[in-house]
């Protein structure tokens, strides 16, 4: 399954993520963040994502699902423009509907392996939407560009 697509909004970017259960929608999120703004450099013995760099474990609160999800994303993305961390994998521990935590891998941003696509100022409440279906969770959401 596709985690994530584009969709047109003016001047900024819209995201449509999906995920089957609450906790790979949020992972899916993260991926989707630093997919759109970051190009990574894989070395050729390096075969997949997650498992390098430092761990951290975060926790978030929220006052509901669409609060969470908003809250989550802003603490990802100051990781990488407070702290020059790049998120490689995320996997959630819980994942309930007002907190979550997760498992981050992390990397400082290395110009020799990272390189910017777009930044991302700010995510947005703006068309914010997080729904549970019957084949499973989606989010749409505006990234600030």
């Amino acid at each position: 399954m596709l985690s994530y697509t584009l969709f047109d909004h003016t001047a900024d970017i819209g995201v449509e993520i999906l995920g089957r259960t609450k906790k790979e929608l949020f992972a899916h999120a993260a991926h989707a963040l630093f997919d759109i703004m970051i190009q990574t450099t894989f070395h050729k013995n390096r075969k997949s994502r997650g498992g390098k760099g430092r761990q951290l474990i975060k926790m978030v609160d929220g006052a509901d699902v669409e609060d969470l999800f908003i809250n989550f994303l802003r603490e990802l993305l100051y990781l990488f423009n407070g702290k020059r961390w790049v998120v490689d994998h995320c996997e959630m521990i819980e994942c309930s509907n007002t907190r979550l935590i997760a498992t981050l891998w992390v990397e400082p941003y290395n110009k020799k392996k990272h390189s910017m696509k777009t930044e991302i100022k700010a995510v947005t409440y703006s068309g914010l939407s997080v729904k549970k279906f019957k084949s499973g969770w989606m989010a749409r959401l505006i990234f600030d560009v």
